[in-house]
């Protein structure tokens, strides 16, 4: 775990901000985070800025995941200068810490066990609305921004690039997998051909849980004040946010979202191929849920909770690739 002295952040201040005379005035921890650490730092004029660190360099970890803080970085300057959804603007992005300005607000996953129908339901007509913004952003090339797995000029190569990357971690860390890396990459192998049918690189957040929106306001009254952690993003298919807006569910489990993603202009006619390459964006995630758990240690019942809910979940899109080639 990468760790925060007084004479780190004051050197990390130093550098984004030469001539700054604002002084610390305390520091604190923010949880939440399973790979980055995360703080809050208040400065001697009351102002407030939040610090991500990567980890030490020796740390274990994922393929992708190497240099992840370029991807965050990337996301919040292409999302805030072409869009209005509401980013962190970044000051300073170095290689090991990440400083950027705070939002207001609370994470989604904090109230959600208390919010009513009425105001869930326009909160992710909010959300979807965004969401469609945000894919109307556009790269040059296929793939995360960091380049620790390559990027490509089409998104069959760059996703194949991805997938690759994860099943090599499943190799290297001995990861129990339901089902052999052969097998993925054999239907996978096979699917790939729907994913030239994706032309144009989009940005995607890729990691849009409850816990990385903001919600700011009194309840009944909240809005979304935030979209943050945007480290896992790439540039792709605009179909593979689905995945991680409804994990285990299909789209249309979530109706006030897809209404708001139809409002701001995003496209919801899921045909055939739109189905299969979800399937395919599914395995790619629920892979990276069943392999992470090794190099960071989860605990045994964290680890058994992800193998029956993302295991079973990653042979039924298999299934459906299987029966869709």
């Amino acid at each position: 775990m990468s760790k925060l002295t007084e004479s780190r952040l004051a050197a990390i201040l130093a550098e984004a901000s030469p001539g700054d005379t604002r002084t610390v005035t305390g520091h604190e921890a923010l949880g939440g985070g399973t790979y980055n650490t995360l703080h809050r730092v208040t400065l001697s004029d009351g102002g407030r800025v939040i610090l991500k660190l990567a980890p030490d360099k020796d740390a274990a970890r994922l393929t992708y995941e190497g240099e992840l803080l370029v991807n965050e970085d990337e996301f919040y300057r292409c999302a805030g200068g072409a869009t209005g959804v509401p980013v962190p603007e970044v000051l300073h992005l170095a290689a090991d810490s990440l400083l950027m300005s705070e939002l207001p607000g609370d994470p989604w996953a904090a109230s959600a066990a208390g919010m009513g129908d009425a105001e869930h339901d326009r909160l992710r007509r909010e959300l979807g609305a965004l969401v469609a913004e945000l894919h109307t952003v556009t790269g040059t090339r296929f793939g995360y921004p960091s380049e620790a797995v390559p990027t490509a000029p089409t998104w069959r190569a760059a996703f194949g690039e991805m997938l690759e990357a994860v099943l090599g971690d499943a190799e290297r860390f001995g990861a129990g997998l339901p089902v052999s890396v052969e097998r993925v990459r054999a239907l996978v192998r096979g699917a790939a051909p729907a994913l030239d049918e994706v032309t144009v690189p989009a940005l995607v957040h890729f990691d849009l849980w409850q816990g990385n929106i903001l919600l700011d306001g009194p309840p009944g009254e909240r809005r979304i004040g935030g979209i943050i952690d945007g480290e896992r993003m790439f540039w792709g298919d605009p179909l593979a946010e689905f995945v991680s807006l409804n994990l285990f569910g299909e789209p249309e489990d979530d109706q006030a979202l897809l209404a708001g993603y139809r409002a701001g202009g995003g496209d919801t006619g899921f045909d055939a191929a739109a189905r299969l390459r979800m399937a395919l964006y599914r395995c790619y995630l629920y892979l990276i849920m069943l392999v992470e758990g090794v190099p960071r240690g989860y605990p045994p019942a964290r680890s058994a909770v992800t193998r029956r809910t993302a295991g079973p979940a990653l042979i039924l899109a298999l299934g459906l690739i299987s029966t869709s080639t």
